[in-house]
């Protein structure tokens, strides 16, 4: 019994699909974590607050081939966390994972980077240090709090990094403000840590701005205050 020619190639192209696909899924393997550990913030010398109101703690992911370096990312921290503290911010804990990804992985780009959010699944706000980004309009940064996390819901309450970033310390306090007190705003004070460019001579923040972040942060779960009871 013969098959007609039309099925084989049915049959083939399948076959190819099928291939490929395979091939897809494996470029693109789950992120795995290769270190988890717990740093105890006084051991990188983060300035604690004169008076502490809230308790902050943060989730440091790493992306190997990325190009960070672990002891730039906790030096920028421990630099942030001192001007957080303008807003009685104390950083309680720090989660550092390191996480080996294939390179589609590296760069912020919504479909992968929600793949990568889902499968690590961190304890928020999380912050992912990554290599470039392919989203457009491009930025060095990027903060995703509850109002522009609508199409990209399991990248909630993170920010993400890029090596273009600069002034690391700056931007991450900067990103982290616009995640706690979610909003995108920016301000036109001089010194303003909020505003629209990052330098290392802005890093002032109002009363109204602080009271915004520890609000919303903690109403959002991000902020545990120490005033309580």
């Amino acid at each position: 019994m013969s098959i007609p020619a039309s099925r084989i190639w049915r049959v083939v192209l399948a076959l190819v699909i099928v291939s490929t696909s395979a091939l897809v899924v494996s470029a693109n393997e789950l992120p795995a974590v290769i270190e988890r550990v717990r740093i105890d913030p006084q051991s990188l010398a983060i300035k604690v607050p004169a008076r502490s109101t809230h308790a902050l703690r943060l989730t440091l992911i790493l992306l190997e081939g990325a190009g960070w370096e672990r002891q730039e990312v906790l030096a920028a921290v421990a630099t942030a966390s001192g001007w957080l503290g303008q807003c009685g911010l104390r950083i309680e804990s720090l989660e550092f994972m390191r996480v080996s990804v294939s390179p589609d992985y590296l760069d912020l780009f919504t479909p992968l980077s929600r793949e990568l959010a889902a499968s690590l699944a961190p304890v928020p706000p999380a912050i992912y240090f990554v290599r470039e980004t392919r989203q457009r309009p491009a930025f060095d940064a990027e903060a995703i709090g509850r109002r522009n996390s609508r199409r990209r819901p399991e990248m909630t309450d993170s920010v993400w990094v890029t090596r273009a970033a600069p002034d690391l310390a700056v931007v991450l306090a900067h990103e982290l403000v616009h995640v706690l007190s979610n909003s995108g705003d920016h301000v036109a004070l001089d010194g303003n840590l909020m505003l629209d460019a990052s330098d290392p001579r802005n890093t002032r923040l109002t009363e109204g701005q602080c009271a915004q972040v520890r609000t919303v942060g903690t109403r959002n779960g991000l902020l545990r205050s120490l005033e309580r009871g």
